[in-house]
């Protein structure tokens, strides 16, 4: 802080306004996208270590999967591409959620397509001759539901067939890339708290090049290692 005779020039009072100021909005940002980010940082870390320790057994949700199967009528969907006849059968059968395709069609008198939602699947086939579909779905419990929504993106990689449809998927997409910014964010800004705090810079540095060892192990030294 400057004393109470030093006059500060134009040029410095502007910074130093600057400077105030942004210390005052990297604390705001920082408390607020904490807070939005806080159920969504804790799903992931819970449904992390589901994952990672798959043999825990309260947490076991495909073996107690409820299974149905039901067969509706419809009527036949108008000709158009095979997403817009998915798409109609769902609307008739009552399914919501992202359509995959898992087989390449051979029999122009057999549709057959699946419908996979957070905690719900569906495989769907569609009988053209006596205009009905059957349905074999399944339900999971919440934990399947929480370990699905850890990898949950409605998209393939290498498959330019499977792509979002669901809006709800699009919506959930871009919920993780808010939480992505969010988290670079509010790195950056505990950078800088942590860099005006001149007594923690030690201890700060400490952590920090921990962080970075341990994660260059497994991004770069497993790599050099395996080469």
């Amino acid at each position: 802080m400057p004393s109470a005779t030093e006059q500060l020039t134009p040029e410095k009072n502007f910074f130093r306004r600057f400077a105030d100021t942004f210390e005052v909005w990297n604390r705001k940002l920082h408390f607020y996208i904490g807070l939005f980010l806080l159920f969504f940082l804790w799903l992931f870390a819970f449904t992390g270590l589901l994952i990672n320790h798959s043999s825990w057994t309260f947490a076991e949700f495909w073996p107690n999967r409820k299974q149905a199967e039901a067969v509706h009528s419809i009527v036949h969907p108008p000709p158009g591409s095979d997403l817009e006849q998915a798409k109609d059968i769902m609307r008739q059968a009552g399914i919501q959620g992202e359509i995959e395709w898992a087989t390449t069609r051979s029999d122009p008198s057999r549709f057959e397509f699946q419908v996979t939602r957070p905690g719900h699947g569906y495989q769907i086939v569609d009988d053209r001759a006596q205009n009905r579909v059957t349905v074999h779905s399944y339900e999971l419990n919440v934990w399947g539901l929480m370990r699905v929504l850890h990898t949950f993106t409605g998209v393939r990689m290498g498959d330019p067939k499977n792509q979002r449809g669901w809006r709800l998927t699009t919506l959930w997409a871009y919920c993780m890339d808010a939480v992505a910014a969010g988290l670079i964010v509010m790195v950056l800004s505990s950078y800088y708290m942590w860099w005006v705090l001149i007594r923690k810079r030690t201890l700060g540095l400490i952590s920090l090049g921990l962080g970075v060892a341990s994660c260059g192990l497994f991004a770069i030294g497993l790599r050099w290692m395996t080469s």
